[in-house]
């Protein structure tokens, strides 16, 4: 019995299930000598269904995670603040992670993105007062704000200032790679009391273990630059009474990095006893690495962010905890506005 038609379905998760009732498992089977077809010579009219798919257990939760797709029990509109929004695919990880996570926790997902630099009240290459405004409504009707990796200086005031007003507001954040580095610069300026907080990686006249929020990786090469980034997957030891620890159900977990800039371990201690916990770091021949930060449950409903790409290892069956963690924290938010009643 082959595939009579491939027409259209309510979302991609129902694909593979409509192949699935035309018994286009079976003549895989058929096609790569597999299963009761590997004997040469076997009758395939005789064989009906080798592989009753039906009644596996994977089967069983891939139709439930199709079955949320079609019936979210509300809507979550999260903001991308970036500096390649126009480009489609450029973060295409992320939105994928992010409805990865919005299928978990039964949401339909809104994004809202944001070009980093209309944020910033200063900067130069937007001039159009109505574009900011259009960009702040935009991140203040947002539920959550997740800021994305990235290369450059181009909007890192404006993912700053995205940053400084999920804290201030109690937005729930995820930051990743340059995000989690943004995070920090942004602590160091409003919390610390350090104005000229910046990254080296843009700075070079910075005070050496003041100023210098984010650092140069020792092990890097200024001068050479063509493979020696910090690549791949990296073991990260999380602590024990962390939200991180508990959204990952473990004590290390395997990320993967791309970055050749990190957290100057020197003001780690000061932005600790300010609030700011490093509760993710990595331990190698080169030193600790500062991996993951957050903010205490009791300050804020999800403040968190990371070093390393948490989007690379998100699945449709199985998102990435930070994601899952943003996008729950921001569910409770949302029902318990609607269930507050309206004082007149």
């Amino acid at each position: 019995r082959r595939p009579r038609s491939l027409f259209d379905v309510s979302n991609i998760y129902r694909v593979p299930l409509m192949m699935m009732e035309q018994n286009l498992h079976t003549m895989l089977l058929q096609r790569l000598r597999m299963g009761p077809f590997a004997t040469k010579g076997v009758d395939y009219t005789t064989v009906e269904d080798p592989t009753p798919l039906e009644e596996s257990e994977v089967i069983s939760d891939w139709i439930k995670l199709a079955d949320s797709v079609d019936e979210p029990e509300s809507e979550c509109v999260i903001a991308v603040v970036g500096k390649y929004v126009d480009q489609g695919d450029a973060y295409l990880s992320v939105v994928k992670a992010l409805t990865h996570a919005a299928i978990a926790t039964k949401q339909r997902l809104r994004l809202q993105w944001i070009e980093a630099s209309s944020l910033n009240p200063e900067e130069d290459e937007v001039r159009d007062t109505e574009t900011k405004k259009e960009s702040w409504d935009l991140l203040k009707n947002s539920d959550g704000v997740v800021v994305p990796g990235g290369f450059g200086i181009r909007g890192l005031e404006g993912k700053i200032s995205a940053i400084e007003y999920c804290r201030k507001n109690n937005v729930p954040f995820l930051g990743i790679c340059l995000g989690m580095q943004a995070a920090v610069i942004e602590y160091c300026r409003n919390v610390l009391g350090i104005e000229k907080a910046h990254s080296a990686e843009f700075i070079d006249e910075l005070v050496h273990d003041v100023e210098d929020a984010v650092i140069f990786m020792p092990e890097g090469d200024r001068e050479r630059m063509g493979g020696t980034m910090r690549l791949g997957a990296r073991e990260t030891i999380l602590k024990e009474d962390s939200r991180a620890r508990k959204l990952y159900g473990k004590e290390k977990v395997m990320e993967r990095h791309r970055h050749r800039y990190e957290v100057n371990p020197a003001l780690v201690s000061k932005l600790e006893e300010a609030g700011l916990r490093f509760v993710g770091r990595n331990t190698d021949s080169s030193g600790e690495r500062m991996e993951v930060c957050e903010l205490n449950d009791s300050n804020h409903p999800y403040f968190l962010a990371a070093q390393f790409h948490p989007e690379f290892t998100s699945r449709p069956e199985l998102p990435n905890p930070l994601f899952l963690g943003l996008l729950q924290s921001c569910k409770e938010i949302i029902s318990r506005k609607e269930d507050t009643p309206l004082v007149a």
